[in-house]
């Protein structure tokens, strides 16, 4: 009995001490507090009208009915930084954690923007994964996790960790952990609580709550952990979503497969470059196919969507033509086809040329439409992205997810402002059934990666 007893009390203080230690460590960690627990000084509500109020030293989100998404974002900016919370939220509910997210006017009129960690008590469990709000959807699911599946308790509050440091995303709910991801999409944004918009069969005022928000922006290599899941990128590579979707990448990233030259039968020998993961143009004193020439794919298309993220220099001047016709144009030139400008705007002495006032600037239908004036177009030497919608002749084109751009080919108003256009010689321009899409070689220095394609069936 003695030594029964000696012994559990010898367990008891190795155990009081391991969790003494425990404290100290966590102690020496110089967390800074992200919520003061009394009031949301710090915090302003943006997108909708769900209620947010604190109790019991929580922040407390309340669903309601005919209002899109509401977030309760913190007004300054972070970009790198580790983040804990507890978390816990009625199980017909969906929400999540925004981080290095954006609300500006130029996109989507504000509309909130930027990766979300999901908290989801459904039975899909994808709570801890990677979501991009407004973007992108689905970067790193948690279907092949069945771990993490389980970790989420739908009774009680949950643990978050995330990490945002450089261009890795590391999550773990309740010390499991959940995703593993690299992205270079946004390096910087406000964190905020997300109440998810409900339809009328959804009943009003659940609520999600959170505590304990901590956060740490200095000396973050010292108190990262290790993930031990596979890094998950998205560079050149098919997002989860995307995967889902259908999506098909149009580039590898590494070599010229897929790819010739417009007016060649391979890739071109000079011109172009494959550097860390970026097809690049190189810089040949401006001319118009006159160093490698155009590229295009050896692939045609009829109804889809395209992608591309494209970065320019000061005075770049390139495009991505599409429907292109190899037979209108055998000579000297680019390749003939609908082309989506891309161009420095401010610098180029294109964007005040032009059959229709302002048909030549970034984004533009070339020569022929004028893109919307209040587009959004991030700076010389950032990325912007550009997507193409073509189906059943109606044709819409993209700039950073807004839409700036829409016409239908064969109408009577296309008819028209082709026939008021440089590509009036052709009668037939841009009514090709199917045809490749092209990246323009205008001979200044022009990144392109992620190019992606999504083949549209019709029948």
């Amino acid at each position: 009995m003695k030594n029964t007893a000696r012994t559990m009390l010898y367990g008891a203080l190795v155990t009081c001490l391991f969790f003494s230690c425990k404290q100290e460590e966590k102690s020496a960690i110089p967390w800074q507090p992200l919520f003061n627990g009394e009031n949301l000084e710090g915090f302003v509500k943006k997108g909708g009208n769900a209620e947010y109020t604190v109790m019991d030293n929580s922040i407390v989100g309340t669903t309601k009915h005919n209002t899109p998404n509401t977030f309760l974002t913190t007004t300054k900016l972070y970009g790198d930084f580790i983040l804990e919370l507890e978390v816990k939220l009625d199980s017909s509910m969906n929400s999540g954690i925004q981080i290095r997210s954006n609300s500006i006017p130029q996109y989507m009129d504000g509309r909130v923007h930027g990766y979300q960690i999901e908290i989801d008590p459904s039975n899909r469990a994808w709570s801890g994964g990677v979501y991009d709000e407004a973007r992108r959807g689905w970067l790193h699911n948690v279907a092949d996790n069945p771990k993490a599946q389980e970790a989420f308790d739908r009774k009680g509050w949950n643990h978050y960790r995330i990490e945002a440091i450089g261009d890795t995303l590391k999550t773990w709910v309740n010390g499991v952990p959940v995703a593993h991801l690299l992205d270079d999409k946004t390096a910087e944004g406000f964190i905020a609580l997300q109440v998810h918009s409900i339809d009328k069969a959804q009943k009003a005022g659940t609520q999600v709550q959170l505590r304990n928000l901590n956060i740490l922006t200095d000396n973050l290599s010292e108190y990262s952990k290790p993930s031990p899941l596979p890094l998950k990128q998205t560079k050149n590579q098919l997002t989860d979503g995307e995967k889902q979707a259908g999506w098909q990448l149009l580039w590898d990233g590494k070599t010229t497969n897929g790819w010739k030259g417009a007016k060649l039968d391979s890739f071109p020998d000079k011109g172009w470059e494959i550097t860390d993961g970026t097809l690049k143009v190189l810089e040949t004193g401006g001319g118009e196919s006159t160093a490698g020439g155009d590229i295009i794919t050896t692939d045609t298309y009829a109804n889809f969507e395209f992608k591309v993220d494209f970065k320019i220099t000061e005075g770049a001047n390139s495009g991505i033509k599409y429907y292109v016709d190899p037979e209108l144009n055998k000579g000297e030139g680019s390749a003939i086809g609908l082309e989506f400008q891309i161009l420095d705007d401010a610098r180029h002495p294109d964007a005040k040329l032009g059959n229709h006032e302002g048909s030549r600037t970034m984004g533009s239908l070339y020569d022929l439409i004028k893109a919307d004036e209040n587009k959004l177009v991030y700076p010389i030497g950032e990325w912007n992205t550009a997507h193409i919608v073509a189906r059943d002749n109606k044709v819409a084109h993209y700039l950073n997810h807004q839409k700036i751009v829409e016409y239908e080919r064969g109408s009577d108003a296309y008819k028209q402002l082709v026939n008021e256009s440089k590509y009036a010689k052709w009668p037939s321009f841009g009514m090709v059934e199917a045809g490749p899409i092209l990246l323009q070689d205008h001979g200044h220095e022009v990144y392109f990666k992620n190019i992606k394609i999504l083949p549209i069936s019709t029948k």
